[in-house]
């Protein structure tokens, strides 16, 4: 399948994307209480695609007078509950952590009274990853928050997923439900009878525009020789615009094989909540946080 000429297929196209759109968002950084948090948001800034809000300490507030909007907190807890506060009133568009224990952050994210996930919505994280060698950037969940999805969270996901993708001006983004082989094993694997399931509900629309098959392994989901080796007629193609894989172990290993061995260039934010979340890594280069915040850019429209 051709893929629209405007398709937005790495990090530079991204942030070329933000700047020529005019898109800036209003961005509530928790805790920036170490230099990588404040040098990614002065990166952003400088593209253009953020205002900063920084929930942060004194000393900081101090330090950034007159560059950036500011709101004081006594402690990381208290920024977390505060930046949250700010996207329940409709004054920020994206959350990032700073230098702050996830868990802490998370329970402001997912308080039942004061948080940010609506009823009914599921908290999944997304990463893109721009692979040397392959031709896109490939889509994929779950490698940090689920550990092993129900049907309903692995339809969730698809719908995010495809969501994602026409961010990035793919018309009809092509999705694998990944396996270790092509077919359904309900005994040893039963979510891969279930994969068949959401592949006809593909079919009839349910998730929008795109095209959705499984299972498949990576590489026949990624690679038209492999496909072709092994005589597989798939819609996909073996040109994955995403995939979904199975628990948070295979999503885990992944991703950090693919950083480790290909030096893949990746970006990851929480979908479901209100507002997207970028929750880096403390070992997350600056680079790796600035495309973070330009996909949670993207997301947010």
């Amino acid at each position: 399948m051709t893929q629209s000429a405007k398709t937005i297929s790495n990090f530079n196209e991204l942030l070329t994307h933000l700047k020529d759109s005019g898109v800036r968002r209003r961005l509530a950084v928790v805790w920036p209480e170490d230099d990588h948090t404040r040098d990614a948001v002065d990166a952003a800034f400088a593209e253009g695609f953020v205002e900063p809000i920084l929930v942060c300490s004194a000393e900081t507030q101090a330090s950034c007078a007159g560059r950036y909007a500011t709101l004081p907190a006594a402690s990381p807890e208290e920024a977390a509950a505060r930046a949250v506060e700010l996207v329940r009133e409709g004054k920020a568009d994206m959350l990032m952590k700073g230098f702050v224990n996830t868990d802490v952050l998370l329970r402001a994210v997912l308080n039942k009274q004061t948080g940010i996930l609506p009823p009914g919505n599921v908290l999944t994280h997304i990463t893109a990853a721009h692979i040397p060698g392959y031709p896109r950037l490939l889509f994929f969940t779950d490698a940090a928050v689920i550990p092993f999805p129900t049907e309903a969270q692995r339809r969730s996901q698809l719908h995010y997923l495809a969501d994602l993708c026409r961010a990035f001006r793919i018309e009809c983004p092509r999705i694998a439900l990944i396996h270790c082989s092509e077919k359904p094993d309900a005994k040893h694997f039963p979510y891969t009878e279930d994969y068949l399931a959401i592949r006809q509900e593909a079919a009839e629309g349910r998730y929008g525009r795109c095209i959705v098959d499984g299972p498949l392994d990576l590489k026949t989901s990624c690679s038209p020789e492999a496909l072709r080796a092994k005589h597989i007629d798939s819609p996909v193609g073996g040109c994955a615009d995403a995939v979904i894989l199975p628990n948070i172990e295979a999503g885990n290993l992944f991703y950090k094989a693919i950083t480790l061995f290909a030096q893949a260039e990746t970006a990851a934010v929480l979908q479901g909540t209100e507002v997207p979340v970028v929750l880096p890594s403390r070992g997350d280069s600056v680079q790796s946080k600035l495309y973070s915040l330009a996909l949670a850019a993207v997301g947010a429209g």
